[in-house]
């Protein structure tokens, strides 16, 4: 269960990334919580809103939010079409200002938890990830598909999604502009944290998750499958090995076939030929194969796609608390300054 510490302060800018798409009916109640949770926890913050491309009335609420009698600091971009979680993410997190940045879905984890987090933070840790060990509620299929990918993510990729880079998550400016470096960061966001070296802390906790329906296993075949021919090298490194595999065993083959009409007498007729015209055939086939995933692969580190986002509306809050706490003279007019009669500028 949550630990009930009592309240801790820390003086630090503070952004929370959360992502929405037609949460219209408690879009409200959930920024109105995060905010309550993280003013007293830090410094300032601001609140960064993606709107997935909502179908609902969600970026009329977001703007009537971000009104003069709405929640100050909140910062929303409505991108024109549906992403991936992880997309739609790192649109908010580029766009962050804060010392460290957090990530939060409110339908699977908990605020409550942030304290912790931040508290890792503060004390040297530039990746703070924490899990909750209750999960949704799902199929069979869609637990198998799941065990299945992240099995298959941890042999390739050498990281358990699920377990060592969870989607709740406080990040330091510093891995921030360490993605921001990488030539697609929207893609690396998800592991690039958990293996990049920095000073990472992995907690736990268990608070009941508020997903209100199970998640689709067709869309998240998609995002698995999209994860692991994106993020790693593995899957094409593996065609490769293959493709040489199958040309040196062909080239073994056409040697024993070779050998075969030379030592034996009783030799079908026409198997020599036969056999060494499949087996050059699969050779060229498997040579060919094994220079084009080279090439894929080399393209690969070298291509450059368009956004794989793109922000439709963008907008603030009138109230900024931040803006009150700026420590900001006004300037004397010059001719005051000028004939010696006023008050020095700053």
């Amino acid at each position: 269960n949550l630990r009930a510490n009592s309240m801790a302060f820390f003086p630090i800018f503070l952004s929370i990334v959360v992502v929405t798409r037609n949460r219209c009916a408690t879009l409200e109640s959930t920024l109105q919580e995060v905010s309550e949770t993280a003013a007293p926890l830090v410094s300032d913050f601001e609140l960064i809103v993606v709107d997935n491309a909502s179908e609902d009335e969600s970026v009329a609420l977001l703007k009537r939010l971000a009104g003069e009698h709405g929640l100050a600091n909140l910062q929303v971009y409505a991108l024109t079409k549906e992403v991936d979680v992880d997309t739609a993410s790192w649109a908010g997190l580029e766009n962050a200002l804060g010392d460290f940045v957090a990530v939060y879905d409110p339908q699977t984890d908990d605020i409550r938890y942030l304290q912790e987090m931040l508290a890792s933070a503060v004390r040297g840790a530039d990746v703070v990830f924490a899990e909750n060990e209750l999960k949704p509620d799902s199929g069979i299929l869609y637990r198998t598909a799941y065990a299945g990918f992240n099995a298959v993510y941890t042999w390739l990729g050498g990281v358990h999604l699920a377990k060592d880079a969870p989607q709740f998550r406080v990040l330091s400016k510093r891995v921030v502009n360490f993605i921001l470096q990488h030539p697609q960061p929207a893609l690396s966001y998800r592991h690039l944290p958990a293996t990049a070296g920095f000073e990472r802390a992995n907690l736990h906790y268990s608070s009941p998750p508020r997903l209100p329906s199970r998640k689709r296993l067709g869309s998240s075949i998609d995002r698995g499958l999209r994860l692991l021919v994106s993020t790693t090298m593995a899957p094409m490194r593996l065609v490769t090995a293959l493709s040489l595999f199958g040309a040196v065993s062909n080239l073994l083959y056409s040697a024993y076939v070779v050998a075969v009409a030379v030592l034996k007498e009783d030799v079908a007729p026409g198997w020599v030929s036969l056999s060494l015209q499949q087996s050059g055939m699969f050779l060229l086939i498997s040579l060919v194969l094994l220079v084009l995933g080279e090439y894929i692969l080399h393209m690969a580190k070298l291509s450059n796609e368009g956004p794989l986002y793109h922000v439709a509306q963008e907008f603030t809050s009138v109230r900024l608390t931040r803006q009150g706490k700026l420590n900001v003279e006004e300037a004397v007019p010059a001719d005051s300054s000028m004939d010696g009669t006023g008050p020095p500028q700053s």
